[in-house]
């Protein structure tokens, strides 16, 4: 069953965020993943909740996802996001 990462990234270092957004491109593929939205247009409907920037990503499971967020490949591009942004990121399995 399918599996989506939400997102909310604030980025201070677009030079190097750019850098780290091409390379974890070529890991989620490489997990099944795909991206759904980036950073496009929101609005926000109710609450007080103001987003930086949305990322929804699908992958094929939640065990898909836990394992791609856990290898060697992600953890060492996570250190290089770290260092131009900060971000929630949050898991939940589709129906």
């Amino acid at each position: 069953m399918a599996a989506y990462a939400i997102l909310d990234v604030d980025i201070y270092n677009i030079e190097k965020y750019l850098l780290y957004q091409k390379a974890v491109r070529a890991a989620l593929e490489a997990a099944g993943a795909r991206y759904l939205a980036r950073g496009g247009e929101f609005k926000v409907f109710q609450g007080d909740y103001q987003p930086h920037r949305l990322v929804i990503t699908e992958f094929p499971s939640l065990a898909a996802m836990e394992a791609f967020y856990e290898s060697d490949a992600y953890q060492s591009l996570e250190e290089q996001r770290r260092a131009c942004s900060s971000a929630s990121i949050i898991g939940v399995q589709g129906l």
